[in-house]
């Protein structure tokens, strides 16, 4: 008998990847979104296999949800507000969407004993500076007065409410935080940077680095993390922890911008954008994002397969070919 999965934002791109792969290794999946950041074109592969549903509607319709939630044994819940741009121009969505969405999966999950993992982000760690981050590290969040660390803070609630229904009530409840995930499907229209530097590169464009350029990232392959999350997902273990998933492979984004428009053999230049031009007056970065793997690793034998050198060349593949293909009139 097949085992019934519900992934909130599964028309997304980490979602939508998910969805795919689930449904190879033989779950009957429900995808559930509202259209808001996700497209049906992540998924119109994926429409009318036997064992995939795909519903539109937003994850605060409670009685949509309740039914779905009354037929699935796991929910992924990766349904968020996502993207730098979006969270500074629209934070009373973001804060909305996030803590009342999580809200309203994990009590109508408890209501039937579903196991929940939540996608949480390493936007939590905030401005900390200890590197690696580790999931038990002290948190450093920036003043409320920037409305850039809503969603971190938002996202941190719904850390705590997940932990809290997993103490209080019992419910098989994972955290998940991701590290820049990247891959096939991401689009740049939310500040995603490697999307964004690939398309102005194909198009012979400058190449926008925000600020200095000599913020640090660490950039994982979607299949990399899709792996983590069917773990985590059939693991017993995994109930009630908190775990980072994404790659340790740092580099700059100066440095990623060069290395793309050498792979793509582009004409493009570099310019730099200051902060307060590209987002808003007193927009604060985080100047390391490294996560610590060794909670992933000991638990699954986490490494990512991925080198960045192999993402981008994926990355650029996939977009050459989607330019190519002729658009419908």
């Amino acid at each position: 008998m097949k085992k019934h999965i519900l992934v909130t934002g599964g028309a997304g791109f980490i979602g939508s990847h998910l969805c795919e792969s689930l449904l190879e290794k033989g779950y009957h999946v429900v995808a559930v979104d509202d259209l808001s950041t996700g497209r049906l074109e992540n998924i119109q592969h994926l429409q009318g296999q036997p064992h995939f549903q795909f519903v539109r509607e937003t994850i605060t319709n409670l009685q949509v949800l309740d039914r779905l939630s009354s037929e699935a044994e796991y929910i992924v819940h990766l349904a968020a507000a996502v993207g730098v741009q979006l969270i500074v121009e629209n934070p009373v969505h973001t804060i909305q969407t996030n803590i009342m969405g999580t809200e309203a999966v994990l009590s109508t999950a408890n209501r039937y004993g579903c196991k929940v993992l939540i996608a949480s982000t390493s936007e939590v760690y905030g401005k900390g500076v200890k590197i690696p981050f580790c999931e038990e590290d002290d948190r450093l969040m920036g003043s409320t007065t920037h409305s850039r660390w809503s969603y971190a803070a938002s996202k941190a609630v719904d850390e705590f409410l997940g932990l809290a229904y997993h103490h209080q009530y019992g419910l098989p409840v994972v955290v998940m935080r991701f590290f820049n995930t990247v891959g096939p499907r991401q689009t740049g229209r939310y500040g995603m940077v490697i999307p964004r530097f690939i398309s102005q590169a194909l198009k012979g464009e400058p190449l926008t680095v925000y600020g200095d350029g000599q913020q640090s990232r660490c950039f994982c392959d979607v299949a990399d993390i899709v792996w983590a999350v069917q773990q985590l997902l059939e693991n017993p273990a995994a109930i009630g922890e908190v775990f980072n998933l994404g790659s340790d492979e740092e580099i700059t984004i100066h440095d990623l911008a060069k290395k793309i428009i050498t792979k793509t053999g582009s004409t493009s230049q570099i310019t730099f954008v200051p902060y307060e031009q590209a987002y808003a007056p007193g927009f604060e970065d985080m100047r390391k994002r490294v996560p610590s793997l060794s909670k992933l690793h000991h638990l699954l034998g986490y490494s990512p397969r991925y080198s960045l050198d192999q993402i981008l060349d994926r990355i650029i593949e996939h977009e050459t070919r989607s330019s190519q293909q002729p658009r419908p009139s």
